[in-house]
């Protein structure tokens, strides 16, 4: 359990660490460049800032709290210099996945088919949060901590972020169950299998079906749900990773750079060459902003 620790955590890389809670001053880079970070849930908690999304120009940003939930392997960019708050990121494997109902909820409030979801805070919200969080950092930073009380106190944490955000992703039904499995599947196989017929028999059901439940509780098809990971995962790649168009294409299981391009423009309305320009170009000039 010691390589949980804060001091550990950076020196051995993220691969062997399950969570991870730093102060975002004090945040290294190398924990932004570590390879492993894409596997994580990533909480940017903010005190007494600005907001890092853009808002509507007739808005007028207020310092606050605000709470950004980023789901993994999403394509972000944050540079935690002279901000004030908390990082706390944390991999699947410390969420107790036989309890289907709170891993959905955990999926709908990162928007786990989105970049992130951003909460603003009221001060009575903060409050109650920070003293959740101060149970949870404090066992963090002991010398030997408890695998079990962190993981405890992780879900208090999360259970609270679901009160505030104050909506439940799905009624007690064996549909919720569906979409979990369903999700699991997809994250597994996406690369391989992009027919909604694979997941739906997969499922035992039939993929009218599939797309009834889906429909219901995400408001979108198996099609459209394989889309939207592999369009992310190419964002994901494009931004981070050296490779050019063409093997990133390969690497997702296009058989040539043409499709691939046409692909991408359709899901998201830009040739992924626009998309990797603009893209740069907010992280070079838009540093406090996620994109």
């Amino acid at each position: 359990m010691r390589s949980h620790t804060p001091e550990a955590a950076p020196r051995i890389g993220l691969e062997k660490s399950l969570i991870y809670i730093r102060n975002l001053e004090n945040c290294p880079p190398s924990y932004l460049n570590d390879p492993g970070r894409k596997d994580f849930f990533e909480i940017v908690w903010l005190q007494n800032e600005y907001p890092l999304h853009a808002i509507k120009e007739e808005e007028t940003p207020e310092l606050g709290d605000w709470i950004y939930l980023i789901p993994p392997y999403r394509v972000h960019q944050l540079n935690k210099a002279g901000k004030n708050g908390i990082l706390l990121s944390f991999k699947r494997d410390f969420l107790e996945e036989e309890d289907k109902e709170f891993y959905l909820d955990i999926f709908k409030i990162f928007n786990i088919q989105g970049e992130f979801s951003c909460l603003p805070l009221t001060a009575k919200n903060a409050a109650e949060l920070a003293k959740v969080f101060q149970l949870l950092d404090d066992e963090y930073k002991e010398q030997d901590p408890s695998f079990l009380i962190l993981k405890a106190l992780l879900k208090v944490f999360l259970l609270k972020l679901i009160q505030i955000k104050e909506h439940v992703f799905t009624a007690q039904d064996v549909n919720q169950k569906r979409v979990y499995e369903f999700m699991m599947l997809l994250e597994q196989n996406y690369q391989l299998e992009r027919n909604a017929e694979f997941y739906a028999t997969s499922l035992g059901i039939s993929s009218k079906r599939l797309n009834q439940v889906l429909k219901e509780k995400l408001d979108k098809t198996a099609m459209q749900l394989i889309h939207d990971r592999i369009i992310l995962e190419a964002k994901r790649k494009i931004i981070h990773s050296e490779n050019t168009l063409k093997e990133i294409a390969f690497d997702l299981g296009f058989t040539d750079r043409p499709y691939f391009s046409r692909f991408f423009k359709k899901q998201t309305g830009l040739p992924p060459e626009e998309f990797q320009r603009q893209a740069h170009h907010h992280i070079e000039t838009r540093f406090n902003t996620l994109v």
